[in-house]
């Protein structure tokens, strides 16, 4: 890239831009900083201000041949504690799992659930990985 990169935020093309916005912002804590019938723009208040915005997949702002609601997106929530998401996730707000809570060898202790615009939500806790994973993890600040 040859200029600064200022800001990056993923955008959910949906078919419910109110039911999106719903969902991130009561189980995720996301507020609303921007919002039209079509468009919302959310942000999480504490630092770093993670961001993410909705967009209604039939927009005019999306070339035509795009104008499909999102598929095949996994957004990844890292947490200090995914058991206690799991429980206020699933046990206290009643969303749906699809995958169960469990460890995995390769270093995640997670859970998934859906958002109603079909994005599934995978919720995480690093864990230590297993040995035949630990060796394929890079050094550095993305690694372990």
């Amino acid at each position: 890239m040859s200029s600064r990169l200022d800001s990056f935020y993923p955008v959910i093309c949906t078919a419910d831009v109110a039911a999106s916005r719903a969902f991130y912002t009561r189980h995720f804590g996301f507020e609303v900083t921007f919002e039209a019938d079509w468009y919302v723009s959310l942000r999480r208040p504490e630092p770093p201000h993670y961001e993410l915005a909705l967009l209604d997949h039939t927009h005019e702002t999306l070339p035509e041949r795009y104008r499909v609601p999102v598929r095949g997106l996994i957004l990844n929530f890292e947490v200090s504690d995914v058991d206690a998401e799991h429980e206020r996730l699933v046990g206290a707000a009643g969303l749906t799992e699809e995958l169960p809570l469990r460890s995995e060898d390769f270093g995640q202790r997670h859970f998934i659930v859906a958002a109603p615009d079909g994005v599934l939500i995978d919720v995480i806790t690093p864990i230590e990985p297993s040995a035949s994973y630990a060796d394929q993890f890079l050094a550095g600040p993305a690694g372990r």
